[in-house]
């Protein structure tokens, strides 16, 4: 198979354009927020959801809102073949940006750089000038192409959920909010909710409040403390060290009721914890290393830095670890800790293989948890598995070979994606293989050229699935 001359011709006639309407995606800071009038999930939510159905009126096809959720937009007889599924939410920009993370950057070293611009802003784009490129080269389509945009995908997905209870989906249908070539399994989850209180303490010095993370998903790249009893020369003495033997660094500021600890170190996606330094798991080791006083929230701190310790990813010390062929290890991030005066909240996001269950899993964790005195609770949504043999699977892989110069092939991978629930469907894209784009980190960034190619790869594959040409 060789390269579609108009294909490549048109999206370098178009690269210029394709670029500034990422651009224009991406300066909505369209993180999920309260429900208003016909925005059921917050007002930049449905900005984008508006700012996406205008894009694709104007490049001619046919929008659909349904109920400000989820838009679709069509081409083609109306015949189902292929939906391409994306989505226009973003997680929270976070710390350490270099630049404003939604006005995005082009920046001399081929990127571009801003919120969403990877996840998921950049791969709904991507298979938007796809279609429009086969649309406006005028290749006669015999079944319908559908691109659905989400606006929930970072919250739990409810956007699709409604979406499917009430269309059914294509007989093909691959998402861009992935790698290349073809991811065809997806761990499951396991969301791992614990707590812990105690009655009011006095002693000195102690931990008063704790706070890392601000979402499921993200491993927190910075968490803080308020060390009470303590001073702040006193606290960063001892601090420091021991942070910088976990590669993190630490600061402290005067608090209201103590000493403000500040530790930073590396977030990223909960999927693929090893490419971080947890700050909560730091900030944790670290406080375990001071003077605390003998004190119910000085033994939380030491039971969790037991259960969940720093460097584990993969739930050994929870008891939990385990593998299998088609999905590999169990993940295990600890994304979210509160402690205010007598509580204590901790929130564990938990990839899941094919092999476990609530046997090996679930009751495994909550056992270990009891033990150390902390109530605990969670469920366990199943893997999802598609057989690389077919047709459809065959074709991307084509398209990806021959336009990529990269060898094809299928992968599992630990973040789940739009097409976990639905039969058959696979991820494909939007990231060339060994490119870190910093998802859902500071600086999330993506190679203009990949995203280039991306475009070029989804309007062959279009072409292929939709026309038979």
């Amino acid at each position: 198979m060789e390269k579609d001359p108009r294909i490549v011709s048109w999206m370098l006639t178009h690269q210029g354009e394709l670029i500034e309407d990422l651009k224009t995606l991406c300066r909505v800071p369209s993180v999920g927020g309260p429900a208003e009038p016909g925005a059921p999930y917050g007002r930049q939510a449905r900005k984008a959801l508006d700012t996406a159905m205008e894009l694709c009126a104007e490049y001619g096809l046919t929008v659909t809102d349904h109920a400000g959720r989820v838009m679709t937009a069509d081409m083609g007889p109306t015949a189902p073949t292929l939906d391409i599924l994306a989505h226009l939410d973003v997680v929270g920009p976070g710390d350490g940006w270099d630049t404003d993370p939604f006005e995005p950057v082009e920046k001399p070293d081929g990127y571009i750089y801003g919120r969403g611009v990877a996840d998921d802003k950049g791969g709904a784009i991507a298979a938007l000038y796809a279609m429009r490129c086969v649309k406006e080269l005028g290749l006669d389509l015999r079944g319908r192409c559908r691109l659905i945009l989400g606006t929930d995908e970072e919250n739990g997905s409810s956007d699709v959920a409604y979406y499917y209870e009430r269309v059914k989906p294509a007989p093909m249908t691959f998402t861009p909010d992935s790698n290349f070539p073809v991811c065809n399994a997806e761990k499951g989850f396991y969301r791992l909710r614990f707590k812990k209180s105690w009655a009011p303490e006095m002693a000195l010095p102690r931990v008063a409040e704790l706070h890392g993370g601000f979402r499921v998903n993200v491993v927190p790249g910075v968490a803080f403390a308020i060390v009470a009893g303590m001073d702040p020369g006193s606290l960063l003495a001892k601090a420091e060290p021991l942070a910088a033997a976990l590669g993190a660094t630490v600061r402290a500021e005067e608090a209201e009721n103590g000493v403000k600890l500040i530790l930073t170190a590396k977030g990223c996606h909960a999927a693929e914890p090893e490419t971080g330094n947890n700050a909560n798991t730091a900030l944790i080791r670290v406080l375990c290393g001071l003077p605390l006083a003998d004190c119910a929230s000085t033994e939380a701190l030491h039971a969790l830095d037991t259960l969940l310790p720093h460097g584990d990813y993969y739930g050994k010390a929870l008891g939990i670890a385990q593998r299998d062929a088609v999905t590999g290890p169990l993940t295990c991030s600890f994304t979210q800790i509160d402690i205010a005066d007598t509580e204590l909240f901790g929130l564990c996001d938990c990839r899941v293989p094919v092999c476990a269950n609530e046997e090996n899993c679930k009751r495994v964790a909550d056992s270990a948890m009891a033990a150390q005195g902390f109530t605990s609770e969670g469920e366990m949504i199943p893997p999802h598995y598609t057989p690389a043999e077919g047709d459809f699977i065959q074709t991307l892989n084509r398209c990806y070979e021959t336009y990529s110069g990269r060898e094809g092939g299928c992968y599992s991978m630990g973040g789940g994606t739009y097409v976990h629930d639905v039969p058959g469907g696979v991820a494909f894209g939007v990231v060339m293989p060994g490119e870190d784009v910093r998802m859902h980190g500071a600086n999330e960034r993506i190679k203009v050229q990949d995203l280039l190619t991306a475009a070029e790869i989804f309007a062959q594959a279009v072409a292929d699935l939709c026309t038979g040409e």
